[in-house]
């Protein structure tokens, strides 16, 4: 998803804050966290993720990425 793709403008902050939680929970898998990570503010009508002021869309695409690898290579928990 590109950043400037329209859908981006329907996610609401908590919609945001629901996937900052996945996108946490899937990355302990794989040993990948971010601490820092939580909204920073909104830009032309769009909520932008604190990554370094990254775009939502960069949120929705590390998701489908961890996604991809949890099909790819199951963790047995």
């Amino acid at each position: 998803m590109k950043p400037t793709d329209p859908r981006i403008r329907a996610y609401t902050d908590d919609h945001i804050r629901t996937l900052l939680a996945e996108l946490q929970e899937r990355g302990k898998k794989f040993g990948l966290i971010w601490p820092s990570a939580d909204l920073d503010h909104t830009l032309d009508g769009r909520v932008l993720v604190r990554f370094n002021t990254a775009p939502t869309s960069t949120l929705l695409n590390l998701l489908v990425l961890l996604l991809d690898a949890e099909r790819e290579h199951p963790c047995d928990s």
